[in-house]
């Protein structure tokens, strides 16, 4: 256990940061998860339902700093890419 103050005030922060980043981090997955549950369902609707949700929150995440944007960026270009060919499918 750390001995001086600011060293436990650092501990006590990087707990809540860590809790928080690892919220947003799971809320990605899982709303990435939504978009290609409903492509691989082939349910049109339900794909760009889903895809408006995960690009709104992805590029709010980029906002508040827990994800790079390029890295947003290249995740949503890929949803909407399979999102877009369900089309031709």
């Amino acid at each position: 256990m750390a001995h001086h103050k600011s060293a436990q005030k650092r501990i006590r922060q990087t707990a809540v940061k860590t809790e928080r980043n690892r919220y947003y981090r799971t809320r990605a997955k899982n709303i990435t998860k939504a978009v290609l549950e409903a492509v691989s369902a082939n349910d049109k609707v339900t794909a760009l339902e889903a895809f408006k949700v995960a690009n709104q929150s992805l590029h709010s995440m980029v906002s508040k700093g827990f994800i790079k944007k390029q890295t947003v960026a290249r995740k949503v270009s890929r949803l909407h890419k399979l999102v877009n060919g369900m089309e031709a499918a």
